[in-house]
């Protein structure tokens, strides 16, 4: 007889319905995952801050409430701490905010609340989000709960453990150059990091840039569906929000996919070269394979010289005044983009463009393009960053180049745990689609979780 699943291993959408339909209360709900964090947290490290009596509160409003608040009405849900929340500290990882509490949510976080969500905590990120394993002076590092001696990934590790381990059913992450997907395919959790504007951030001081987007994690396709939902529409003062279409046009027939192990430029370990094979070969079940990829010639280095220009202007001050507080990893970031000039930062949106219009042309001939979501698998925790891949690598984020080419030309992209033996660690793969296509991608998504099995499995707590 198959034992009755615990509240911790429903799904956000399937506790949504259970407390809609008077089964289980919010207060049991909240309850039950504060339990669980009490439980496994101490040792995997996936929170900075526990916000147990804001959430008991909250939840105490919402069984009060004489209707449902919203479609996540009593869910409890995790945000990553470098975003906004309330009356509810927000260090952005690092010690120089280790006081800091903001008056007001970011967008996300108020549509989230409007939803009916409880906000359980801040999950775990390197300091500024900037860091391959997910650690900083206040907390950390976060553990791999398929093996604790392995790095959980960055940025977004915290949420991704967090997930993994049944201490929330769906986390808020962020993404700039692969945050959300490298830790969902370490932690076996899927992902969607969206069309950027689907999710607006009025508060980015570069309205039109598109290279960080918000995004979520959790342990299936409608959880993430479900999350974007309640999140996306546009906001007056987003540039990028008034621009996203909605391309929900069913799938017509058998799907056509191109895949890449690397986009032809992406350095990519053989053993992860292997098992994409293997999910590929299953992806030929119940679709037309090809291998294709976009021209990517040049996206490095055109990555390194727009992320480093960034950098640079939004923490140049930090590292002149607050140095001696800063982490190395944060200092090389940050120095990375100091010496740019106006030629080389054009120079680069150039490439970026034509990359793009090559993405364009892909999607001409495939309807999904997919890619690894991480280069490497879990490393050791003591290793602060990943500096070969079968050959050295030139900087510290080459090895994230299989996620961020993606988030150079900002198309949504859904992450889903793939098929692997018993003793194998988790890996996932990446799902592109063209921008505004999130629709298609949760179909398709959904379609090989139930058809493949690329869907999530627990850790052995």
């Amino acid at each position: 007889m198959t034992p009755k699943p615990s509240i911790c291993d429903l799904t956000a959408a399937n506790l949504a319905r259970a407390i809609a339909k008077g089964d289980l209360s919010s207060c049991e709900a909240v309850e039950a995952h504060l339990g669980r964090i009490e439980e496994h947290d101490p040792q995997l490290a996936a929170f900075v801050t526990v916000d147990a009596e804001g959430a008991r509160r909250a939840a105490q409003i919402c069984d009060a409430a004489p209707a449902s608040i919203g479609p996540l009405h009593g869910v409890p849900v995790a945000i990553k701490d470098l975003t906004d929340t309330a009356g509810l500290a927000t260090t952005y990882g690092s010690v120089l905010f280790r006081d800091h509490v903001p008056a007001e949510d970011d967008l996300v976080v108020a549509r989230l609340r409007r939803a009916g969500a409880m906000i359980l905590g801040k999950t775990n990120t390197p300091e500024f989000g900037f860091g391959a394993v997910c650690t900083n002076r206040l907390r950390g590092p976060t553990r791999n709960p398929f093996d604790p001696a392995l790095t959980s990934g960055g940025s977004s590790g915290g949420s991704a453990v967090a997930v993994a381990a049944g201490m929330v059913p769906l986390a808020h992450g962020t993404d700039f150059g692969g945050s959300v997907r490298t830790p969902a395919s370490f932690c076996d959790v899927a992902s969607i990091r969206p069309t950027p504007g689907r999710i607006p951030s009025p508060r980015r001081p570069l309205g039109w840039d598109m290279l960080a987007s918000h995004g979520f994690l959790a342990r299936g396709v409608d959880d993430l569906e479900l999350a974007l939902s309640v999140c996306a529409g546009p906001d007056a003062y987003d540039p990028l929000s008034a621009g996203v279409g909605n391309d929900d046009r069913p799938l017509a027939g058998r799907p056509r996919i191109a895949v890449t192990p690397d986009f032809g430029v992406a350095p990519v370990a053989r053993d992860v070269r292997v098992r994409f094979g293997e999910a590929c070969k299953a992806l030929a079940r119940v679709a037309d394979v090809a291998e294709a990829s976009p021209d990517c010639g040049g996206a490095i280095e055109t990555f390194r010289t727009l992320r480093a220009a960034h950098i640079a202007s939004s923490y140049g001050e930090l590292l002149r005044t607050r140095r001696a507080e800063l982490t190395p990893t944060v200092i090389w970031n940050i120095e990375a983009g100091a010496n740019l000039s106006a030629e080389d930062y054009l120079h680069a949106e150039r490439r970026r463009t034509a990359i793009y219009r090559s993405f364009r042309a892909l999607f001409g001939r495939a309807d999904f393009l997919v890619a690894p979501a991480a280069s490497v698998f879990p490393w050791p925790n003591e290793i602060s960053d990943v500096m070969s891949i079968d050959m050295q690598l030139e900087t510290p984020i080459d090895y994230l180049a299989v996620t961020f080419i993606v988030s150079l030309v900002g198309f949504p992209v859904l992450t889903l745990p793939a098929r692997r033996g018993v003793n194998e660690l988790p890996f996932g793969i990446q799902i592109i689609a063209p921008p505004g296509s999130e629709s298609r991608l949760f179909a398709f998504g959904r379609m090989i979780e139930n058809e493949l099995g690329f869907s999530h499995r627990r850790p052995p707590l």
